[in-house]
């Protein structure tokens, strides 16, 4: 889909995989001045790498362990600091939610709507974010195999009445046992090249070590984040998801996989340096 909105516009390269996305934000919707400051230092950075980028944080996280965790500002307060971050910053803004109910009011702010891992298999969820007629990232739940992933990306197509929608899948690791996720990077290259869509690789919820026992919230290992991105980059993907904050320790959500805002260029250079020295990806099955 080619979109007449120039800040719309700016998702094309990815769903027609061009070059490498960036997606990164705060993992949940804080204040509006941490919104600001993240979005102003990632977009300043990739700007100058000449990569695509998009602004990603959540209204509500719904699936937090305890009901004492912080869950964000909710939808209309949410919608607002990422309507202002697009205008401010004319940068495409995405963000998940968690109801059908939803999609609509998401659809009018955000240029790409988000199906949480957790909810990859709901129908009702998928057929309103494809009937919304926005570009659609489903995550992939951490208990799905890579190729029947291909069952979410068809209930999209049908729903949006056409062959190619702009849908796009997310990897964010695989359960292994009960407190831990894998990355299998075969799965990476299962995903893009046999069901024929974007793949984009979460290097932050891939490095989660999620809840066990009594323990009220979920852990992770960022020290990991880095050299995953680094593979999966080498194997082949059209965008790299990651949550950033200038304090990670402190970030109200997933602060023990969220990557330091400040480390955040040195990665990318990184990475647009290593993609550029590979071959060009093949081109996107039609």
């Amino acid at each position: 889909m080619q979109h007449t909105d120039p800040i719309a516009k700016k998702t094309d390269d990815l769903f027609a995989r061009r070059g490498l996305t960036i997606i990164a934000g705060p993992c949940v919707i804080e204040s509006l001045d941490l919104c600001r400051t993240v979005a102003e230092k990632v977009a300043g950075t990739c700007d100058k790498l000449g990569l695509p980028y998009i602004f990603k944080s959540s209204f509500d996280k719904a699936n937090r362990t305890s009901s004492d965790g912080f869950r964000g500002p909710g939808i209309e307060g949410g919608l607002r600091v990422l309507e202002t971050i697009r205008d401010e910053f004319e940068t495409p803004v995405l963000t998940d939610f968690h109801h059908p109910e939803q999609a609509a009011l998401v659809a009018e702010v955000a240029d790409v709507l988000q199906v949480p891992a957790f909810l990859c298999r709901q129908t009702d969820m998928i057929v309103a974010a494809a009937k919304t007629g926005k570009p659609t990232f489903i995550k992939k739940g951490q208990f799905v195999a890579p190729l029947a992933m291909r069952h979410p990306v068809e209930k999209f197509h049908h729903a949006a009445r056409r062959e190619n929608g702009d849908v796009a899948i997310v990897e964010r690791g695989t359960s292994f046992g009960y407190g831990d996720l894998i990355v299998d990077m075969r799965g990476i290259v299962t995903m893009r090249e046999d069901l024929g869509v974007p793949v984009i690789f979460d290097a932050t919820h891939s490095v989660q070590q999620p809840t066990t026992g009594t323990a009220s919230f979920t852990s992770g290992a960022r020290r990991f984040a880095p050299a995953l991105a680094r593979a999966a980059i080498a194997i082949g993907i059209d965008g790299l998801f990651c949550e950033v904050h200038p304090s990670p320790d402190d970030a109200l959500c997933d602060a023990a996989n969220t990557l330091s805002l400040s480390d955040l260029k040195a990665l990318l250079q990184s990475l647009s340096a290593s993609r550029s020295s590979l071959p060009s990806p093949s081109p996107m099955p039609i």
